[in-house]
């Protein structure tokens, strides 16, 4: 059963303006799955292939494009730069919207290459792994939430009978087809997918001479998701320079499975970290990478609050790549230790977010909301959330409130 993505309005949007769209994202996303829904029956469809000359695209692409007229979906088109250039005197010479449909699961290489050519004529749009609205067939909260703050959107806990138990989902993952797999099979599908990642992408992506202490690296990175990156440290665990360290996450983050948080400093950077903060991009990755072997270990583990960080962070990544206009993402912390854990910025407005692995929500879970708010008096801020597995939406203070992690609209 296909389950619809938040993110089609906007990309119905986005083709029935530009010439070019172009989606990227990690590898089985669900990127080919969404343009075959929406425009399978529209547009004609070519997969690519890093070994195979599909259709002799990179011998010859002008005669491909003959051959292959708009509209048509390139997919996986990272494996034919030679087809860049013809396309853009194509477009060049008509630039009609709703031409070419393209996919791509690196940020760099070719991608980059049709972003430089292809400026004022194609644009991007990111899709991540299912939110977890998407995954209970509910609407999205947080841009309505943005948006009129003080009205208190009726927000409620999510009530399905289906719906994945936390543990579970968090083991689990985001990933569509690790919805839909047998529990017992979890693993297997996260081992294939590291090692493909690692195996065939990284190989494609940079020149590493040993894979095998990449995926070491892959895994460290698991065991420090949701914390600020010292470069450093990550490096002296595994013997490397800390250049290397930020090359690697470069690359982790070239193929979509490493996020970072800038952070926000205002005007009193002496007194606030600098760092940014770092996230591997979905939990069931995590959990396996740090050979978690069912829901039930999660309750007791260490690495349990940032893997809810994590799930919480990502989902409020993907709810935001719906919106036409995405608020700007930082996390802040103060030398002292005061912190908030994901600031949301739209329309000068800064909205604080603290996630808090626990079922009963506090006022002492505001201890970072109102040191953010001393520390900046001169800011516009917007109500606080805390984040939370919490039973229900209930306000902390004035200005605060908790947040039910499943909320949406009602």
């Amino acid at each position: 059963m296909y389950i619809e993505r938040h993110i089609s309005e906007r990309l119905k949007k986005l083709v029935n303006t530009f010439p070019v769209v172009v989606v990227t994202g990690a590898r089985q996303v669900g990127k080919s799955t969404l343009l075959r829904h929406d425009y399978g029956k529209k547009f004609d469809t070519v997969v690519f292939d890093p070994v195979l000359d599909i259709d002799n695209a990179k011998q010859d692409p002008e005669l491909f494009l003959d051959n292959h007229p708009a509209p048509l979906i390139l997919d996986e088109a990272q494996y034919v730069p030679e087809l860049i250039p013809a396309l853009k005197r194509r477009i060049d010479k008509n630039r009609q919207s709703g031409q070419y449909l393209i996919t791509g699961s690196q940020q760099w290489g070719v991608l980059k290459t049709i972003s430089e050519s292809l400026a004022g004529r194609a644009v991007f749009m990111d899709l991540n792994a299912f939110s977890l609205a998407e995954i209970n067939h509910q609407s999205p909260w947080l841009e309505a939430w943005l948006k009129n703050p003080e009205k208190i959107i009726r927000l409620k806990p999510l009530k399905n009978k289906k719906s994945i138990p936390l543990y579970e989902q968090l083991w689990r993952g985001f990933f569509p087809d690790a919805q839909k797999i047998p529990s017992i099979h979890i693993p297997d599908f996260y081992q294939s997918y590291l090692r493909t990642y690692v195996e065939r992408d990284v190989r494609l992506m940079a020149d590493i001479s040993d894979l095998q202490l990449f995926g070491r690296f892959v895994r460290l990175t698991a065991a420090m998701t949701a914390q600020e990156i010292n470069h450093s440290q990550l490096g002296r665990e595994l013997g490397l320079t800390p250049q290397t360290s930020k090359r690697w996450s470069d690359i982790l983050k070239a193929g979509f499975q490493w996020m970072e948080i800038d952070p926000f400093y205002g005007n009193v950077i002496k007194r606030i970290s600098q760092k940014s903060k770092g996230y591997l991009t979905d939990t069931g990755l995590i959990c396996n990478a740090q050979a978690i072997s069912s829901p039930r270990a999660i309750g007791g583990h260490p690495l349990f609050g940032a893997l809810f960080e994590t799930a919480a962070a990502m989902d409020l990544l993907k709810q935001s790549s719906a919106m036409a206009t995405p608020p700007h993402f930082y996390h802040w912390r103060s030398h002292g230790g005061a912190e908030v854990d994901i600031l949301l910025e739209l329309d000068g407005r800064y909205f604080p977010i603290e996630v808090k692995a626990y079922s009963q929500p506090s006022g002492r879970h505001l201890t970072g909301i109102k040191a953010f708010r001393e520390t900046y008096p001169q800011l516009n801020t917007g109500p606080g959330l805390v984040i939370g597995p919490f039973a229900a939406f209930s306000a902390l203070s004035k200005r605060d409130y908790a947040m039910p992690w499943d909320a949406v609209l009602a």
